[in-house]
């Protein structure tokens, strides 16, 4: 198989994140054109022992730090609330980190790969990242949820990360008037509720009224993922693990196109 063949299906999402690392599309877009014709040019090699796209990014970090390029400049950024800038305003190193597992989807093992890093290194930077996260997007949180212990759970996870729960539902009416009462930068819900009503129409009543980033924590995810409709960015299934749901929060809060205002 050729080099091109093997590469193509991903030359689509280093350019993804080449432009969110750089923070601007033709900066992005340069430097994974010059990591490919160093590959042409057999100037780089793709490491045998890596897998095809990990050994790609790989080769664009190699790239990268060969020029001497820097994530540290600031000067360009306005004062726009959305993701692009957020990333710009993350620790550089922790910021390649967090976009690699969080936007990309490798695991912290093959980050260190692409890094260079120790893989517990990458997990130190990722948690630095998501601390920083949560305290810029710290936000009022609404947990529609109808297991008590469950419920008190979250909170407990909500609150750690410097949010506040400012409501808590059973139901998909008091889902409902609770977002009335008080309208909430982030959602965490169940899919089946006390009284049998739906967590899902509940989350598709409130989105109908504001733009929010909401969580589905769930036992019975298949509901969820049928294909018959869009499905959620985030979906975690439980038992969850408090970690799991910590990054979760801070992705969703951090790739949301517009930071949600807090009701006066």
């Amino acid at each position: 198989m050729s080099l091109l063949a093997r590469l193509a299906p991903h030359l689509p999402y280093v350019r993804r994140y080449a432009r969110a690392l750089t923070g601007d599309q033709t900066t992005g877009d340069n430097y994974v054109r010059v990591a490919l014709e160093a590959l042409a040019a057999g100037e780089r090699q793709l490491p045998a022992e890596m897998t095809p796209r990990v050994a790609l990014y790989h080769v664009f970090h190699a790239i990268w730090a060969s020029t001497g390029a820097r994530l540290e400049d600031q000067s360009g950024l306005d004062n726009r609330d959305d993701p692009s800038n957020r990333l710009m305003r993350i620790a550089p190193r922790s910021r390649q980190a967090f976009l690699l597992t969080a936007l990309e989807g490798f695991t912290p093992s093959e980050a260190a790969q692409i890094l260079d890093a120790d893989a517990q290194d990458v997990e130190r930077l990722i948690g630095e990242a998501q601390s920083d996260i949560d305290a810029e997007l710290a936000t009022d949180v609404l947990i529609i949820e109808d297991e008590a212990i469950i419920s008190a759970d979250i909170e407990s996870l909500v609150k750690e990360l410097g949010h506040r729960v400012t409501g808590t539902a059973t139901t998909h009416d008091e889902a409902v008037d609770a977002v009335a009462r008080h309208r909430p930068g982030l959602v965490l819900a169940d899919i089946q509720l006390a009284d049998g009503s739906s967590g899902i129409d509940a989350v598709k009543d409130i989105l109908k009224r504001i733009d929010v980033p909401v969580i589905f924590i769930t036992a019975f995810p298949e509901r969820l993922l049928t294909g018959e409709r869009p499905e959620p960015t985030f979906l975690i299934t439980k038992p969850f693990q408090p970690e799991t749901v910590k990054a979760a929060i801070s992705q969703a809060l951090f790739f949301h196109p517009s930071r949600q205002k807090e009701a006066a």
